[in-house]
């Protein structure tokens, strides 16, 4: 252990602790998502499973609300659903790493937990620090007992990485198949087009680019956070695509993957994973036999913001399982959701329930609906356009946010609105497509109304 490694392990305790009380007095803390402890939070990182105990690390500016320095954050959990909190595992505390522990996932073998991240390193200049000027390393940290931090090293540099390149390339997702290891980096080459490289590997340390994934047209300048897997017969490509036109700032979502993508193989058409206002670098990982998402339920560089006056920002989304539907996935929360739920009440059509701050909302429209909560926010679905609308009618709660929409592939049929203290999670016919937002509603219970159909509503407790 270094010095600086010493000094930041305790400091950020040390921060924790001074700022526990005011975070905690916050009203519109979270109840069952990932949050910080205090600070920021921003992408998923190194979701795994050791046992019986789910890791959960994402990037953490715990001197910063705003941002900051990031550091790997830490919590474990036995049911997705009561977390824990850990130390912090990674801290920026390397030349390699100097100005950020940046994303990157986690495998297990023999039981050791391997860690891939980006080393951040700007160095002193005058650089745009895109061409110039900035270190995108890939590292691996590991660690025995999925808790303290045992070794960490640089496997590549930016020197290492193909021609053609900006020092944009990042996000290592590394897993094994057919007996070696892959890894996927995002990347953005000097022509301002988004890319993955494909990496192989035998021995998880020393790594050979193989193959480059793209769309024949160039679709954004950086293609972050990649995520690379099979489900049931069909490879996916997930991908936080920046410079694209939607409805955010950055897109998230991913392309099916047609032909083997260690050589010649094509994307398939890009579908965007989230048409809410909150949503970016979602990671995913093999649990037994599903496969689990959890995304940060924010956005970089957004117009609207979030309150930090209590002194932390942003939360994880709730773990969703993915599932295919030919060359779509579906996405809904985990099982594990259900078993915190309270007794089942009617919410019937055109009445207002004054519901608990945390529930789970269920119900089978068959035409056109309208859902209010909080007297703030409403969903409104049009059965003759096949669209769904979520807006703010109550600026006080939006911090900037308005109104994001979708056009459904079949009518709405299935609607699932998960809400916590200060978020909203909208799914529509099973998962076909979600809608996430933060909200900021009065303390207290949340006024729920739904016209044109009627719903069962659970409260959420822990």
């Amino acid at each position: 252990m270094n010095a600086l490694q010493r000094d930041l392990k305790k400091l950020v305790p040390l921060v924790e602790s001074l700022g526990a009380e005011k975070v905690e007095s916050d009203p519109h803390r979270q109840r069952f998502h990932v949050q910080p402890t205090v600070g920021w939070l921003n992408d998923p990182n190194g979701l795994c499973r050791i046992g019986d105990t789910y890791h959960v690390f994402y990037q953490y500016g715990p001197f910063d609300a705003t941002g900051g320095v990031k550091h790997w954050g830490h919590v474990t959990s036995r049911d997705l659903m009561h977390w824990k909190r850990q130390p912090v595992m990674l801290c920026p505390d390397e030349p390699f790493d100097c100005h950020g522990v940046y994303s990157g996932s986690a495998i297990v073998e023999d039981g050791t937990m391997y860690l891939y991240y980006t080393g951040n390193v700007k160095h002193p200049g005058d650089y745009d620090y895109i061409k110039q000027g900035r270190g995108h390393n890939v590292c691996l940290a590991t660690s025995r007992d999925g808790i303290h931090l045992d070794s960490k090293q640089c496997l590549l540099y930016n020197k290492d990485y193909p021609t053609g390149l900006t020092c944009h390339v990042r996000d290592p997702k590394v897993f094994a198949c057919d007996g070696r290891y892959y890894m996927v980096l995002g990347a953005r080459t000097v022509e301002d087009r988004g890319e993955v490289l494909v990496w192989e590997s035998a021995d998880k340390l020393h790594w050979t680019c193989i193959n480059t994934l793209t769309t024949p047209e160039p679709f954004g300048f950086m293609w972050e956070c990649p995520d690379l897997f099979e489900l049931d017969g069909r490879w996916f490509l997930a991908v936080s695509p920046q410079g694209i036109e939607c409805q955010n700032v950055y897109g998230c979502g991913y392309f099916p993957v047609y032909g083997d993508w260690r050589g010649a193989c094509t994307l398939g058409e890009f579908r965007h994973a989230d048409f809410g206002f909150d949503y970016y670098a979602p990671q995913s990982f093999a649990d037994g036999g599903r496969r689990v998402q959890i995304g940060w339920m924010g956005m970089p560089d957004a117009d609207y913001t979030n309150p930090v006056d209590f002194g932390w920002q942003h939360c994880l989304t709730v773990p969703r399982q993915l599932t295919r539907d030919g060359d779509r996935l579906l996405q809904n929360p985990v099982a594990e959701l259900a078993a915190l739920r309270g007794a089942a009440h009617d919410l019937p059509d055109g009445e207002t329930v004054s519901a608990a701050p945390c529930f789970d909302l269920l119900a089978a429209p068959a035409g056109d609906f309208t859902l209010t909560v909080a007297d703030g926010v409403q969903l409104a679905y049009c059965e003759a356009e096949r669209s769904c609308t979520l807006y703010f009618t109550n600026a006080a709660m939006a911090y900037g946010r308005t109104s994001r929409h979708v056009v459904l592939d079949a009518p709405c049929r299935r609607l699932r609105v998960v809400g916590d203290a200060s978020s909203l999670e909208v799914f529509l016919n099973d998962g076909a497509a979600v809608l996430s937002t933060r909200y900021y509603p009065a303390p207290g219970p949340a006024a729920l109304c739904l016209t044109g159909c009627c719903g069962t509503l659970y409260g959420i407790t822990l």
